[in-house]
């Protein structure tokens, strides 16, 4: 499968034909502790998801779930760094790859948003439950709660997929990437303020933006 032995942890996700490809690819492209992040945040999101009501095959579908999950930061991987911010370059590499695996049009494009919206919490937690989990479960394992899990469930997890120090490596990643091409870092996105962290810039005042606008200058009456 991988060169991490997740059948022996007793850990429970979809073995999909789809899914075990997608499972190699993270880890291809992946560090080991981004790669670890993205199932914890599978195996996490699943269980919140169960706390607040939702089932598995029941109430979404599980692999869709997965692959949102093990996919969602494969843009701050060599392969997925594009020209894009990082969600929605990892979206468009998950979107073709799955496209490629025979995945119908209709799933790709869930798994699209689920990774896309995975940093935007308040727009993914309104969206179908693969989309919400896939956020849910990320922002889980870096901050954890408020849902309780089940007893133990948390340190099984941690057992099978050391934590690594995930945080360091997230900004290491999001901060590599925006400091050789700002254009990744659009103002007011995560990697946009973690990059005017990281330099110091400030944000464009709302005054400023609309002082580019093309319509500066034009009447009311004229627009």
């Amino acid at each position: 499968m991988t060169n991490l032995d997740l059948d022996a942890t007793g850990l429970e996700f979809p073995r999909t034909e789809v899914v075990l490809a997608a499972l190699r690819l993270a880890e291809e492209c992946e560090s080991v502790p981004l790669f670890h992040h993205s199932l914890r945040t599978y195996f996490f999101g699943r269980l919140v998801g169960e706390q607040l009501g939702l089932r598995a095959g029941e109430d979404y579908d599980d692999q869709l779930l997965f692959l949102g999950c093990v996919l969602h930061d494969t843009g701050l991987s060599p392969r997925g760094d594009g020209s894009q911010r990082f969600e929605v370059d990892g979206a468009d590499l998950a979107a073709e790859f799955l496209a490629r695996q025979g995945l119908p049009a209709a799933e790709v494009e869930v798994v699209w948003d689920a990774i896309a919206l995975h940093t935007t919490d308040t727009i993914a937690l309104r969206k179908r439950p693969e989309i919400a989990l896939v956020s849910r479960g990320a922002r889980f394992d870096i901050t954890g709660g408020p849902v309780s899990l089940p007893a133990g469930h948390v340190e099984r997890v941690h057992a099978a997929l050391p934590r690594l120090d995930v945080a360091s490596a997230l900004h290491e990643a999001i901060v590599g990437q925006t400091s050789r091409n700002p254009d990744k870092a659009p103002p007011f996105t995560l990697p946009g303020e973690l990059h005017r962290q990281h330099t110091g810039a400030a944000w464009p005042t709302w005054e400023q933006l609309a002082a580019t606008s093309e319509w500066d200058g034009r009447t009311a009456a004229s627009r």
